[in-house]
């Protein structure tokens, strides 16, 4: 089997890769490195055999992945070549089985994925250039991430093939009083929890329920859809289709067209929808966001402060919430918002652009006291009895600039 490597090229997706590599952000039911994995798999017969993060982020890595990162003997000795493919890659088909020796898929100055020589593979990990002589195709279709919302873009197809595949996994039977409509396309872990009450509605796609899940009487899940491990849809919620929950998250309310990367709380009544949240974030009561413009035009959004306000190509579009982000209560959130990590807003309307480590009042804009956001931070964590690293610490402090 083709030794595989997927490789983080160190371009900036915002508050997405701030505290992970672009492979492991989830685009889908998945994070990108399973969904690659299945690829790999699937189109290629190749094995991940280990992962390139740029520095920054290596540490962290190895604490959370199961295999070698940044570690030249994930290579091999013995193998003839090594099949490398971009973390930023969120499609659900590349065309991996198609790829010849020595070629490679690129979009504009990146590089998509190359099969390549071992000796050629090491000297691209690390100069991120392809060596002279390879054959370099265009890739025909959008395959990478290249803003935060990009994540949206993709989101369809890669739920598609994520609750495709996680939909072999060994599932209960429709518990007593639960109303399924399509209840082929559910699937739940048996170790998940579904009171009575619980609607779920597969007619446009498959329901997936993962392992302690629970879903609380009176809510409705529309699919396509995915509820994470650990996860708990509060009474009465209504998640509609294209909604992926994280492992570990409380949700409640309307949400719709939204990924949850994991650890994060929307407890209570609000709307979220085409956005994308990332850990530990925090919703107060009553928060909800726009994700149309009464316009019905495309929305324009700006990635971060200093960057220029650009055309997403997206009529829909939500907010992107960085890592350990605090809304305050009744917090109104505009089309198009970004919020870098461990920002704290306290402001009835959100800017539409928050920059990292921002406290946010209705008075002023200052700068989050480092030693007040660890304590917060810290206590959050406690909750879901975890513990923050030395080198995520690290990682936060060096986001501080």
């Amino acid at each position: 089997m083709t030794i595989a490597i997927v490789f983080d090229d160190g371009e900036s997706l915002g508050p997405l890769t701030d505290l992970r590599p672009s492979f492991a952000v989830r685009t889908g039911a998945l994070a990108t490195l399973e969904r690659l994995a299945l690829i790999l798999k699937i189109e290629a017969k190749a094995e991940l055999k280990g992962v390139w993060a740029p520095d920054g982020l290596a540490a962290i890595s190895r604490e959370q992945f199961g295999i070698p990162v940044n570690d030249p003997k994930s290579l091999g000795k013995d193998a003839k070549g090594a099949l490398l493919v971009n973390g930023r890659c969120a499609a659900a088909a590349i065309g991996l089985g198609s790829l010849e020796d020595g070629a490679a898929i690129v979009s504009g100055d990146s590089v998509v994925a190359a099969r390549l020589t071992i000796k050629d593979a090491r000297a691209f990990l690390g100069s991120a250039s392809l060596p002279k002589g390879v054959k370099r195709s265009e890739a025909k279709s959008a395959m990478l991430l290249e803003q935060p919302w990009d994540v949206i873009r993709f989101r369809d197809a890669a739920m598609e093939f994520d609750l495709e595949a996680l939909a072999t996994r060994k599932t209960q039977a429709l518990p007593p009083g639960v109303v399924g409509i399509h209840e082929e396309q559910v699937h739940i872990s048996p170790e998940a929890l579904i009171y009575p009450g619980v609607v779920l509605d597969a007619e446009h796609g498959r329901i997936v329920i993962d392992d302690g899940a629970t879903i609380r009487p009176g809510s409705v899940i529309v699919g396509p859809a995915y509820i994470g491990a650990g996860s708990t849809v509060i009474d009465r919620a209504l998640i509609k289709g294209h909604t992926a929950i994280g492992p570990v998250c409380k949700v409640a309310g309307e949400v719709g067209g939204t990924i949850l990367q994991g650890y994060a709380n929307k407890a209570h009544d609000g709307h979220l929808g085409d956005s994308w949240v990332g850990e530990w974030a925090n919703f107060g009561a009553g928060t909800t966001n726009s994700n149309l413009l009464n316009t019905y035009g495309e929305v324009i959004a700006q990635a971060s402060n200093g960057d220029k306000r650009v055309r997403t190509g997206l009529k829909f579009l939500g907010c992107i919430v960085g890592d350990h982000v605090k809304f305050a209560i009744l917090t109104r959130i505009m089309t198009g918002s970004v919020f870098g990590t461990g920002s704290m807003i306290a402001k009835a309307d959100a800017p539409t652009c928050v920059g990292r480590f921002e406290w946010i009042t209705e008075e002023r804009r200052q700068r989050y006291r480092w030693e007040k956001f660890v304590e917060v931070a810290e206590a959050a964590m406690a909750r879901r009895k975890m513990k923050m690293s030395a080198s995520y610490a690290k990682r936060l402090k060096g986001l501080v600039g």
